[in-house]
Protein backbone atom coordinates (compact mmCIF):
# COMPACT_ATOMS: atom_id res chain seq x y z
CA UNK A 1 0.00 0.00 0.00
CA UNK A 2 1.25 3.36 -1.15
CA UNK A 3 1.31 6.09 1.02
CA UNK A 4 -1.84 8.12 -0.88
CA UNK A 5 -3.42 4.81 0.07
CA UNK A 6 -2.61 4.56 3.48
CA UNK A 7 -4.07 7.99 4.28
CA UNK A 8 -7.23 7.65 2.31
CA UNK A 9 -8.00 4.52 4.06
CA UNK A 10 -7.46 6.20 7.78
CA UNK A 11 -9.66 9.31 6.85
CA UNK A 12 -11.97 6.73 5.52
CA UNK A 13 -12.23 4.08 8.61
CA UNK A 14 -12.80 7.54 10.64
CA UNK A 15 -15.55 8.93 7.74
CA UNK A 16 -13.92 11.97 7.58
CA UNK A 17 -13.82 12.67 3.85
CA UNK A 18 -16.99 14.78 4.41
CA UNK A 19 -14.24 17.22 5.74
CA UNK A 20 -11.35 17.28 3.34
CA UNK A 21 -12.96 19.48 0.92
CA UNK A 22 -9.67 21.62 -1.16
CA UNK A 23 -10.96 24.86 0.78
CA UNK A 24 -10.59 23.46 4.37
CA UNK A 25 -7.01 21.04 3.08
CA UNK A 26 -5.81 24.46 2.09
CA UNK A 27 -6.40 25.94 5.56
CA UNK A 28 -5.15 22.74 7.41
CA UNK A 29 -2.15 22.90 5.11
CA UNK A 30 -1.35 26.49 6.11
CA UNK A 31 -2.42 25.70 9.96
CA UNK A 32 -0.19 22.91 9.77
CA UNK A 33 2.66 24.59 8.14
CA UNK A 34 2.26 27.47 11.45
CA UNK A 35 2.66 25.01 13.61
CA UNK A 36 6.03 24.22 12.10
CA UNK A 37 7.26 27.30 11.79
CA UNK A 38 6.39 27.60 15.48
CA UNK A 39 8.89 25.31 16.39
CA UNK A 40 11.38 28.03 15.04
CA UNK A 41 9.86 31.64 16.26
CA UNK A 42 12.75 32.82 17.98
CA UNK A 43 15.30 30.29 17.51
CA UNK A 44 18.42 29.71 15.73
CA UNK A 45 17.68 26.84 12.85
CA UNK A 46 20.11 24.55 15.31
CA UNK A 47 17.56 25.10 18.11
CA UNK A 48 14.50 24.62 16.30
CA UNK A 49 15.46 21.20 15.06
CA UNK A 50 16.65 20.12 18.47
CA UNK A 51 13.29 18.36 19.08
CA UNK A 52 13.26 16.32 15.44
CA UNK A 53 10.20 14.20 16.40
CA UNK A 54 8.45 17.65 16.66
CA UNK A 55 9.38 18.43 13.36
CA UNK A 56 8.83 15.63 11.56
CA UNK A 57 5.46 15.75 12.83
CA UNK A 58 4.77 18.57 11.79
CA UNK A 59 6.05 18.19 8.69
CA UNK A 60 4.02 14.52 7.82
CA UNK A 61 1.06 16.81 8.93
CA UNK A 62 1.46 19.33 5.59
CA UNK A 63 2.53 16.92 3.50
CA UNK A 64 -0.53 14.68 4.22
CA UNK A 65 -2.70 17.44 3.87
CA UNK A 66 -0.94 18.36 0.16
CA UNK A 67 -1.36 14.60 -0.72
CA UNK A 68 -4.51 14.51 0.45
CA UNK A 69 -5.65 17.94 -1.77
CA UNK A 70 -3.24 16.73 -4.94
CA UNK A 71 -5.56 13.69 -4.47
CA UNK A 72 -8.83 15.12 -4.04
CA UNK A 73 -7.80 17.39 -7.31
CA UNK A 74 -6.54 14.05 -9.27
CA UNK A 75 -3.20 15.72 -9.71
CA UNK A 76 -0.23 13.56 -9.78
CA UNK A 77 2.68 15.22 -7.16
CA UNK A 78 5.36 14.07 -9.07
CA UNK A 79 4.08 15.83 -12.24
CA UNK A 80 3.09 18.64 -10.23
CA UNK A 81 6.47 19.22 -8.92
CA UNK A 82 8.51 18.53 -12.20
CA UNK A 83 6.15 20.78 -13.89
CA UNK A 84 7.61 23.49 -11.12
CA UNK A 85 11.03 22.98 -11.48
CA UNK A 86 10.84 23.65 -15.22
CA UNK A 87 9.20 26.46 -14.47
CA UNK A 88 11.25 27.88 -11.98
CA UNK A 89 14.89 26.75 -14.02
CA UNK A 90 13.08 29.06 -16.43
CA UNK A 91 12.81 31.89 -13.53
CA UNK A 92 16.24 31.29 -12.19
CA UNK A 93 18.75 29.93 -14.73
CA UNK A 94 22.11 28.88 -13.46
CA UNK A 95 23.87 31.31 -15.46
CA UNK A 96 22.27 34.19 -14.28
CA UNK A 97 22.51 33.43 -10.53
CA UNK A 98 26.53 32.39 -10.52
Amino acid sequence: MNSMEKINQFRDDRNWRQFHNEKDLALSISLEASELLELFQWKTAAEGTKDIERVKEELADVLIYSYMMADNLNLDIDDIIEQKLIKNAEKYPVKKIK
